[in-house]
């Protein structure tokens, strides 16, 4: 199954917002530090309503500990970007990818894309709009790998 990895996340309700996405569709989220709040944070626990029981949450103090991790599972890293070079919809998803995506003002860093076995975009038609609010990426990628791995039947 798709697993959700955020990268450095800095406000809270974003957070909470893809924690209760990832709570719906029973998807692993992954939290990779450092966060720009504490996991105790209200905003956070108010965003997820009370659906935190019913989230799968990882949380890894560094980028790492998660890279560590990962050497223990399976799954490519599809990187989130706006500069990636795949449109997320023509892009195939795979059961066991990990849909990576950054902190809410600089995306993902470097180093994290240079890891990335592929890097896709949510094509924008506005050219001065920067980027879309981090749940809402993360709700239109999970959803587009579901549907094209038919798990929305």
């Amino acid at each position: 199954m798709v697993k959700v990895v955020l990268i450095n996340p800095q406000i809270p309700p974003n957070t909470g917002n893809i924690a209760r996405t990832c709570a719906a569709t029973t998807t692993q989220l992954h939290l990779v530090g450092p966060l720009g709040f504490e996991i105790s944070d209200r905003y956070l626990k108010r965003a997820g309503l009370d659906y935190w029981p019913y989230v799968d949450l990882k949380y890894h103090d560094s980028f790492d500990a998660f890279v560590s991790y990962h050497q223990k599972q399976e799954g490519r890293w599809i990187g989130f970007t706006k500069r990636g070079t795949y449109n997320y919809i023509k892009f195939q998803f795979q059961p066991k990818d990990w849909l990576l995506f950054g902190c809410e003002t600089t995306g993902l860093p470097p180093h994290v894309l240079e890891a990335c076995q592929a890097k896709v975009f949510i094509p924008m038609t506005q050219p001065g709009v920067r980027s879309l609010n981090l749940s809402v990426s993360a709700a239109l990628g999970l959803f587009e790998a579901r549907r094209q791995l038919g798990y929305l039947e």
